[in-house]
């Protein structure tokens, strides 16, 4: 009998082509979305669970008060760490483990005459333990050695090859000589820690400069990572309570009023929030990246419902149809269980080719949608929950779409159908149309969603940054080399004609190192809390950046004095309510007089305020070189000539340079992965509407082609069928855009509202909507309207 049945079956579908490529491709299309939207959903949700420990780990963070206002941070000061460690740390106590930190940057390593950058951290010896690492060679007790190193497995293959790395002796950033004294397997991409790349002992950091050996003992440099283990019987919340004063209490026994007054609170952030659950608002945690994951997840689920629409729609649609054949079958002897199961082999059959159609479409795509999406997500061929939720879903769909056809039809009594005095009732048609009102309401909506999400990145985009971007350049400083013979460097390059001029910073154009507090000028008022962004720079560097001078001058090498000048921006004079700040003194331990205001520049987070910011001359290595090309030579050109001089003075480090512009594009990459992804979905969405609005109007004009033959004959023109073909499903879209559009105004809005820089709600989005799905409508109802129309009436008319 199953025999039977799919054999029946597989006639009807290859009977009905036009009827059954809409329903599989449709089906398909949407089956593959869900699947790339699951896909990207699961990596989102199994970010850190790699780590064996990750519900017990937890990094420590800390609140600090600013005139009112709650700002949590992840950068503590060292002796945290250290009191943690020792008072908090053990068998029967609150932490298993407690590890001190650097933040990840890019560190040269050499071997021979053979040199690489790569990123990653120093960190206590307990790291690897914590992490659980998975070591290919070694063991996880390697950082004990002072002078060791761990290496990535990718890393350890850039340096040696196939060779062995173990006892191998490694340059790090052309200063020591460390041991490579274990191999481990590589963070996957969906961690938190993705780029620590190599792990070097923190008792080995801590002797390489001075800075960090004053800041053992100051409670108020927050400039290093803390991660901790709690221990199995520990309760994060109680924890959490025990610690919170420990660095308000501390900060004030060392007499840091400064510090003290921001009301230092520290808590602990387990690493199952780090990545959804990462920011932070007046103090309480608002979310992060979990707001894209219910994004995409809502959009998978309407993307999904369209296409599930469609196969109900153009089923029950289609089984009216049957209805004389289920007449034949019942006089001839069939059940009705008979009737029930051939009408649920057709829809099971039809779902079952969709799902292997969207497998072989997923395929296709992943290798473009992990580029997008920057992701390496694959199809999780041995995950039992993959085939349970993609084969559940299949059977799922057929049996509903099935279900009408199988219950309704099967119910008729063949005396009443064979007799012609069948009739599926005035209302048989209102379900679809609700549905395709819904689609369509799925389908605005999400094209303004998209389209607003473009406009909010363009409008940052164009947002004036305070400096000239092009022709920009930042080189990062692995070595002392540089700095020390900048002079020499800088010399060269000029006379060579490939730049206009090089500076030296602390931090990029890009992006902001440094904050301070603790400054005091004339009018401050009592209580007032400072906290400025912090760059100290050469002379040059404001003619690289080409800032914009609002009062004052520049700095130059000709003033002595300017050793102790300081530039702000027009944001610090605000907010020290200046109306001329030039000539103002500025007391930070050493007395400042200002020279000069400059314009605003967006260093930071283009969608945040410009921060109040000071400049002032760099006295050692910065760490950034800046320089601003000659526009009359071509980049290549000015590029080689560059590198042949910064590996003249240089030798041991690769020359490994940035573009200004594309750093700052950078900033985007989130909103703009998420335009991309929602854009594409949304064309999906729109392309399965259209093949379900030209599968309805296919079979409304074959339904109406008696109707439509008595027009013509009585001198209908071919724009009046058209009309009366088509006005049917405009008003649907209409009512559809009725609904959407507020409910998009209202999502938008409150997407729009978390961003302090944002575009504006126009009315021509949705007016542009509202067209673009009307046309879109037009466009595919109208070849079967006029297809119609133009039917010789002696065909349509002929009796059967």
């Amino acid at each position: 009998m199953l025999k039977n049945y799919l054999k029946i079956s597989w006639r009807n579908l290859t009977k009905n082509k036009a009827h059954t490529f809409i329903n599989v491709t449709g089906l398909s299309v949407g089956m593959a979305v869900a699947m790339l939207i699951g896909l990207w959903i699961w990596d989102e949700l199994s970010y850190d669970k790699s780590f064996d420990n990750h519900n017990k780990i937890v990094q420590v963070w800390q609140h600090q008060t600013f005139n009112g206002t709650i700002f949590s941070q992840t950068a503590i000061p060292i002796p945290l760490g250290t009191t943690l460690r020792n008072d908090y740390t053990g068998k029967g106590k609150d932490f298993k483990y407690m590890v001190l930190s650097s933040w990840t940057f890019e560190h040269i390593l050499a071997i021979g005459d053979k040199k690489i950058t790569e990123t990653g951290n120093f960190m206590q010896p307990e790291a690897p333990e914590m992490l659980t690492l998975k070591m290919i060679k070694g063991t996880r007790g390697g950082l004990k050695d002072p002078s060791s190193i761990l290496l990535s497995a990718k890393t350890a293959k850039a340096l040696f090859g196939n060779a062995d790395p173990m006892d191998k002796t490694i340059k790090i950033d052309n200063k020591q000589l460390l041991k490579v004294t274990g191999v481990y397997e590589d963070i996957p991409h969906n961690s938190s820690l993705n780029e620590v790349n190599i792990i070097v002992p923190w008792d080995f950091y801590m002797t390489t400069q001075d800075w960090l050996q004053r800041a053992a003992t100051r409670w108020g440099n927050n400039s290093f990572q803390l991660f901790a283990q709690l221990n199995d019987h520990a309760d994060i919340n109680t924890v959490d309570k025990r610690i919170a004063p420990i660095k308000r209490k501390n900060i004030q026994a060392q007499g840091d009023s400064v510090g003290a007054a921001a009301k230092p609170v520290v808590f602990l952030n387990p690493m199952n929030k780090w990545h959804l659950y990462s920011e932070f608002k007046n103090g309480v945690n608002t979310g992060g990246a979990i707001q894209f994951v219910w994004l995409f997840g809502i959009i998978g689920v309407f993307v999904l419902l369209l296409a599930c629409i469609n196969f109900m729609n153009l089923s029950t649609a289609r089984s009216e149809k049957r209805a004389k054949e289920v007449g034949i079958r019942k006089t001839v002897g069939s059940l009705r269980s008979q009737l029930i199961g051939q009408f649920f082999s057709e829809s099971l059959m039809v779902s079952c080719f969709a799902f292997i159609l969207s497998i072989v479409l997923v395929l296709l795509i992943l290798p473009w949608f992990n580029q997008v999406a920057s992701k390496t997500v694959a199809i999780l061929w041995s995950n039992p929950l993959f085939w349970v939720m993609g084969l559940g879903f299949a059977l799922f769909t057929g049996i509903i779409a099935g279900s009408y056809p199988a219950f309704y039809l099967s119910s008729f009594q063949p005396v009443k159908v064979l007799k012609g005095t069948f009739k599926a009732g005035r209302y048989a048609a209102l379900p679809r149309k609700v549905l395709v009102v819904l689609q369509f309401f799925v389908s605005a909506t999400l094209i303004i969603g998209t389209i607003i999400v473009f406009r909010q990145v363009q409008f940052t985009k164009n947002r004036p940054v305070g400096y000239d971007r092009t022709g920009l350049v930042q080189v990062g400083m692995k070595s002392d080399d540089i700095h020390k013979n900048f002079t020499a460097v800088r010399n060269d390059l000029l006379q060579s004609g490939v730049i206009m001029e090089m500076a030296e910073s602390n931090s990029p154009l890009t992006g902001v190192y440094s904050n301070n507090s603790g400054l005091n000028w004339r009018g401050k008022a009592p209580g007032l809390q400072d906290d400025f962004a912090t760059i100290r720079l050469t002379p040059e560097y404001g003619k690289v950046a080409g800032w914009t001078l609002l009062e004052g001058r520049d700095f130059s090498r000709e003033y002595v004095s300017d050793s102790t000048a300081m530039i702000i921006n027009e944001s610090a004079a605000k907010f020290m309510n200046f109306k001329h700040a030039t000539g103002e003194i500025i007391d930070w331990g050493t007395k400042y007089k200002i020279i000069g205001v400059v314009k605003d520049m967006v260093m930071s987070s283009p969608y945040e305020p410009v921060k109040p910011s000071i400049f002032t001359l760099a006295n050692g290595p910065e760490g950034t070189i800046s320089l601003r090309l000659n526009p009359k030579k071509s980049t290549h050109e000015a590029l080689t000539k560059i590198e042949a001089v910064f590996k003249q003075y240089d030798p041991g480090s690769p020359f490994n340079y940035k573009f200004t512009d594309e750093e700052y594009a950078q900033k985007f990459a989130n909103e703009e992965r998420v335009g991309k992804l929602a854009g594409f979905f949304t064309l999906l969405a729109i392309f399965i509407s259209c093949m379900g609005l030209f599968g309805m109007a296919s079979f409304m004009a074959e339904q109406r082609i008696k109707e439509i033959g008595v027009r013509k004959v009585l001198g209908a023109s071919v724009f009046n069928l058209w009309k009366l073909m088509s006005t049917d499903f405009i008003i649907l879209v209409g009512i559809s855009l009725i609904i959407a559009i507020p409910t998009a105004y209202y999502f938008m809005n409150g997407w729009l509202q978390d961003y302090k820089y944002h575009t504006e709600l126009s009315w021509w989005v949705f007016v542009l909507t509202a067209a673009g799905a009307i046309g879109i409508t037009i466009l595919t109802v109208s070849y079967q309207s006029i297809k119609a129309a133009l039917t010789n009436p002696v065909k349509s008319l002929k009796t059967e």
